[in-house]
């Protein structure tokens, strides 16, 4: 299937929009839970076991495994997440880049070493460091657009003066990535939760591609407004595929021996909120 086909699926197998984010700081492991990469391990693969069934992806971000030599780690973890959850997609959060020779190492990283389903890359060097991924028949990548950061107006909200109708650079960025750019329906969008007005608006503008949507939880972003910014279906079909990231609130949510138990519910909770948004 491709990465679209398995996000559709996982949405309707485990009936969520939620994507639980692997950001995995050793500082704030539990007690008995090894600081090191191995507890990196440990910790994730816990995770993974107590949220397969309430997920529509998982998002390892690298530089949390790379910061502690557990690469080795993470490649373990996504083949344990393909033992334990194998309809559910891997999105690799590692915000590439580049250009040329470059790109096609990223590429070959996220997708051959990683055996990620999607991986997340920047836009801002133009088509060409976007095509690499692209070549990767049926895997997924989602382009940065309106992110969560107050920083991104510095950029993203600024407009165009030589693109007919002189859009945002973000709303550029989604036709681009609805129209141009998609060569084969590979493509998705990058929008922070704490934008819902430009959520709506990207979706105005890219009506059918996936949004990656970070912020829900402890970045503040609203679950409802998120969802009724950003999904687009009926009762029956999803037309407008979201993803909506939650991290450090899922993972952090016990602190003792239980720190399964306790990020379980708090998915279950969040997966809640989102759906009841639907209607």
């Amino acid at each position: 299937m491709t990465f679209l086909d398995q996000l559709r699926a996982a949405e309707s197998a485990n009936a969520s929009m939620l994507c639980v984010g692997l950001d995995p700081e050793p500082s704030r492991f539990p007690e008995g839970v090894a600081r090191n990469a191995d507890g990196i391990y440990d910790f994730c693969a816990a995770i993974v076991e107590a949220t397969a069934d309430l997920v529509v992806a998982f998002k390892p971000q690298i530089a949390y495994f790379a910061a502690h030599r557990a690469e080795p780690q993470l490649e373990r973890l996504v083949a344990h997440m393909r033992s334990v959850a194998p309809h559910v997609p891997v999105i690799l959060d590692a915000k590439r880049g580049d250009i040329g020779s470059t790109a096609e190492q990223y590429a070959r990283e996220a997708f051959e070493r990683y055996g990620a389903d999607a991986v997340t890359l920047s836009p801002f060097m133009g088509f060409d460091s976007v095509l690499p991924y692209l070549k990767y028949e049926g895997k997924g990548a989602f382009l940065l657009c309106r992110t969560s950061n107050p920083g991104g107006d510095d950029l993203q909200n600024q407009r165009l003066a030589s693109v007919p109708g002189q859009p945002l650079l973000y709303e550029h960025i989604a036709q681009l990535a609805q129209g141009a750019w998609n060569l084969n329906g590979q493509l998705g969008l990058v929008v922070g939760a704490t934008y819902p007005q430009e959520i709506e608006r990207v979706r105005e503008l890219a009506p059918t591609v996936p949004l990656l949507i970070p912020g829900v939880g402890a970045q503040g972003g609203d679950a409802a407004a998120t969802v009724q910014a950003g999904w687009r279906g009926t009762a029956s079909a999803t037309t407008g595929p979201i993803i909506v990231n939650s991290s450090r609130a899922i993972l952090y949510a016990g602190s003792g021996a239980d720190f399964a138990k306790a990020a379980r519910s708090a998915a279950q909770s969040t997966r809640a909120q989102l759906q009841a948004a639907r209607t």
